[in-house]
């Protein structure tokens, strides 16, 4: 008969996520999720639980400078962004984030 002599312990595993401007690999907490909801109306979702299709992006201005001035934002959610939704996501993000 064999015996366990060590204690089993179990780790628990940290989502990972890809930011679609930069690419680099991030724990899901670090980076910020928008996401299109099934009505369309596009949104910052800060619990990073609300229902629709997402997109993580991380904290630096450069990623965000590069999601919206490419259209990778858009393309990634399936959605037309318009000038106006991308000015209240910036604000919504930077009153996040910290940036102003």
């Amino acid at each position: 008969m064999i015996y366990m002599t060590q204690k089993m312990t179990s780790r628990r595993k940290i989502p990972q996520r890809t930011c679609v401007a930069c690419r680099e690999v991030h724990n899901k907490g670090e980076l910020v999720r928008i996401v299109r909801q099934p009505d369309g109306k596009v949104c910052v979702d800060t619990a990073g639980k609300m229902n629709g299709r997402g997109a993580y992006i991380c904290a630096k201005p450069e990623c965000w400078q590069q999601c919206f001035s490419s259209g990778r934002l858009g393309f990634v959610l399936k959605a037309n962004i318009v000038p106006e939704e991308r000015l209240r996501l910036l604000a919504e993000v930077n009153s996040l984030i910290g940036g102003g």
